[in-house]
Order: C-alpha cells, then sequence, then structure tokens
C-alpha cells in the first residue's frame, strides 16, 4: 500500500506496545530488498568470509535476481559471515520506503551512491528499534516505559527520513542518547534477579572455561565471549547486548528471560536442543542435537 501524500510504500510499522507483530518488521526480508548487504557492506577474506570484497561492489555470489547463488551452501564455501548477518528489516525499508522501489542497478548512480551510504545508517537505527522494542516488554523497566516509548518513536521518525537526512543524520549520537535508556532499564530488570549480579561489561572472554557458570542477572554488554565454554551455563535474565557470541558453546545453556539479544548472535554460536532461548530469537538451524 502506497502513502497518499508521498507516493511511497506505506513502511511497516513496528509496534510501540508489547514487542508483538511489529517484531516482524525488524526482521530482513530479502525478497522485498535489492541485495543491498551484498553489496553495501566490505569483507576480508578471512574464517568468516572466503574473499575479499570492497563496499559498493556486488558480492560475486549475487545473481541479478538479487539472491544469493549459493544461499544454501554458504557455510560449505567459507561465508559464514553471510549466514550469521542480520539487517533487522533495514534493507526492504531502504529498498522500498527511503527509495521507493528504485533498483541500484537500473536507477542513477547518485542513487545507488545514495542507497550504498544510508543502508548501514538505517540498520543500525533498526537495531535500535529493536532493543528498544524489548526494553518495552520488560514489566520491571516500567518507570522508563514513557522515555523508551518516545526514543523507539523518535528512532522510527528518523528511518523516515529522506536519502540526504540519513546520510546526513549523527547515528553514533543517537546511539549514545538511546544506550542511556537501555541501560536503566536493564538495570531495572536485572534488579530484581536473585544471587550475585556479575559485572562483565566489556569484558575480554574469549575461549573462557564457564561450563556451567552461574551468571544469572549478569550484564555482558560488549563482552568477547568468542569460543567460551558456556556448556550449561545460567545466562537466565542476563543483558547480552552486543556480546559476541561467535562460536560461543552454548549446549545446554540456559538463556531463558535473557535480553537483548539477537538473532546474529544466536546464529553467531553453537548450541544444541537442550539450549533454552528466550522468545525474541529462534532456534539455528545449524545447532547440533543433543545426544
Amino acid at each position: 500500500m502506497s502513502d497518499p501524500t508521498t507516493g511511497r510504500p506505506e513502511p511497516d510499522r513496528v509496534d510501540h506496545g508489547d514487542g508483538g507483530p511489529g517484531r516482524a518488521a525488524l526482521r530482513g526480508d530479502c525478497a522485498r530488498c535489492s541485495g543491498l548487504c551484498c553489496v553495501a557492506l566490505p569483507f576480508g577474506a578471512s574464517a568468516d568470509f572466503a574473499l575479499d570484497k570492497p563496499a559498493g561492489t556486488p558480492c560475486p555470489n549475487l545473481r541479478d535476481d538479487h539472491r544469493c547463488g549459493i544461499h544454501a551452501r554458504l557455510r560449505q564455501r567459507g561465508f559464514t559471515g553471510c549466514t550469521v548477518y542480520d539487517c533487522f528489516g533495514a534493507g526492504q525499508k531502504v529498498s522500498q520506503v527511503t527509495f521507493g522501489g528504485r533498483d541500484w542497478r537500473t536507477g542513477s548512480r547518485e542513487d545507488a551512491r545514495l542507497m550504498f551510504e544510508v543502508f548501514p545508517v538505517v540498520r543500525h537505527l533498526h537495531e535500535l528499534l529493536w532493543y528498544l522494542t524489548e526494553a518495552l516488554t520488560l514489566p520491571a523497566a516500567g518507570p522508563v516505559h514513557a522515555d523508551l516509548r518516545r526514543a523507539l518513536e523518535r528512532t522510527e521518525e528518523l528511518t523516515l527520513g529522506t536519502p540526504g537526512e540519513l546520510a546526513a543524520l549523527d547515528v553514533g549520537a543517537h546511539r549514545q542518547e538511546v544506550n542511556v535508556l537501555l541501560l536503566r532499564a536493564s538495570e531495572l530488570a536485572r534488579a530484581g534477579v536473585r544471587g550475585r549480579r556479575k559485572d562483565r561489561r566489556g569484558a575480554d572472554l574469549m575461549g573462557a572455561r564457564l561450563r556451567g557458570a552461574d551468571l544469572r542477572g549478569a550484564t555482558l554488554r560488549g563482552a568477547c565471549l568468542i569460543a567460551a565454554d558456556l556448556t550449561g551455563a545460567d545466562l537466565r535474565g542476563a543483558d547480552l547486548i552486543g556480546a559476541d557470541l561467535r562460536d560461543a558453546d552454548l549446549t545446554d545453556a540456559d538463556l531463558t528471560d535473557a535480553f537483548f539479544l539477537t538473532q546474529p548472535q544466536t546464529d553467531a554460536a553453537r548450541g544444541s536442543a537442550g539450549t533454552r532461548l528466550p522468545p525474541s530469537v529462534g532456534r539455528p538451524a545449524h545447532w547440533t542435537a543433543r545426544v
């Protein structure tokens, strides 16, 4: 459906209350995107990517229909990084709303340049919308719900800016403003968790042996947990915003009521059928079944 005042497609609206149906607008929908993440973003040859690709250059695996030619074999072909990426719905927002369905392949060179420039900006904003929407589902964060709602509405308003407005936006400054509220929501939510609430904010826990660790109500904001052994760990009510979970072992770990956990973080980790997850994320297909 189009907006009668602008002629542009109406954007998917985020639920400002309980994080329900609006969550669908904050998940990538490749069918409504022109493959922006496969063009706009750079990557380097590493364990996550099989080759180098500069920003603004199409990935050699991107087909003319904007679909990945090796989507079903990404891990086997050395593109694990692609399997753990989600644009939080920014791709379809930029493709269908910001640029009204115009295609970087067939549009002007200036349109293409702007698409690639604003896509990461909108991705940052949509990630903030995800966190704000989740924060509004935390009953204990009630004292800041009004402020969170205003921040969510303001952030959504920013995503609807023109290409020029989005390109000029200081998204880092906006993230800092929102983070103050998210931090307060986290403190309120974790205050009700029994036991010692460990502060592991920004901690270097790469490869750490945390098997069976009691991390209830811990703050792991921005912690490096690459390849950490969290088998059977209790992460109930933990704050996982920005935690690097690449190759972390979450086998049989309990993440019930953990918050600010995203699908890309979950996809980057390892787990099992016994891993308990919050309802906001799905169980990755590559996780092994519990033996």
